[in-house]
């Protein structure tokens, strides 16, 4: 099969027009349609529908889209391999739930950024459930997540338990029943969030309503909104300790069934594992990072 078509094939399926992946790839639009036909006659299949609008993909076209981006990645590893000189350098995409990063991980970074000058290392931060995703789609090298995560494509080291609390503003009163909260507005990360349906698991199991679910994209806009009083919020003791110190929340324990989540680190078994990434794996196993009296284990 010729990968020169399988690369204009694949920039058509994501650009969905033969003329604009032809000005993409700066090639004649007619090399590209005659590639894309002889394809479809080497597969005896149509791969695309042909339309006003451009193309779009047919049921088998979607099948060797997800083959071909298996195959391009496949090729990606065999040019790391044979490039491998065991010097950890270039890209290295780190995926984290907010809460993670803003806690745990700054004196892990810092160390891994001075020790490896080389690298180019960058966090991405988003919900566990989008995390898992990108990591199985190769758009991140792994990735801090809430587990448990069973998938069969994956590979997981446990990091942390965290402990999570109900935080109010600091007028509130002491808990005393989950009913207590009825009326009251939850604020929640955005849905794929593992502490967001922790929350929901919980009140759900009490047979509690929430008034109203409002979304936010930071750590920082809820806990400035809870302490304003807009609501309350489910979120790891480690991250909201120094703000109940400081006077601005009040926290409030919750049964450990429902309080207590691991926070794992996942990736790829079947990727290539650049040394920038196998540096990075053992420096999280051998760390003892101490961050409000819980370790990184």
């Amino acid at each position: 099969m010729d990968i020169q078509a399988l690369k204009f094939f694949r920039a058509v399926a994501e650009l969905g027009s033969i003329s604009k992946a032809a000005r993409e790839l700066n090639y004649a639009q007619s090399n590209l349609t005659a590639k894309i036909q002889q394809l479809e006659t080497e597969l005896q299949t149509t791969l695309f529908y042909r339309h006003n609008r451009g193309t779009s993909l047919t049921d088998k076209g979607k099948v060797l889209l997800s083959y071909t981006d298996e195959i391009f990645n496949l090729l990606d590893e065999v040019r790391n391999v044979m490039n491998d000189e065991q010097t950890p350098k270039g890209p290295l995409v780190i995926g984290s739930m907010e809460t993670t990063a803003a806690i745990r991980l700054p004196l892990l970074l810092s160390k891994f950024h001075r020790e490896y000058l080389s690298v180019d290392l960058s966090l991405k931060t988003g919900p566990t459930e989008q995390n898992v995703q990108d990591v199985l789609q190769y758009e991140l090298d792994g990735a801090f997540v809430a587990g448990p995560i069973e998938h069969p494509d994956l590979t997981y080291k446990t990091v942390i338990e965290e402990e999570l609390v109900l935080v109010t503003d600091s007028f509130h009163q002491p808990l005393s029943s989950i009913k207590e909260i009825q009326n009251r507005t939850i604020l929640v990360f955005r849905n794929g969030c593992s502490y967001r349906a922790r929350f929901e698991e919980w009140i759900h199991h009490e047979g509690v309503i929430p008034d109203k679910i409002m979304e936010f994209g930071t750590l920082d806009g809820i806990i400035g909104c809870v302490s304003a009083g807009l609501g309350i919020s489910l979120l790891p003791r480690s991250v909201v300790d120094k703000h109940v110190k400081e006077g601005f929340l009040i926290q409030h324990s919750i049964p450990s069934v429902f309080g207590k989540v691991k926070t794992l680190f996942v990736y790829r078994k079947d990727k290539y594992m650049s040394p920038s990434l196998r540096e990075f794996i053992e420096m999280l196993s051998n760390e003892r990072l101490l961050v409000n009296n819980a370790t990184l284990v």
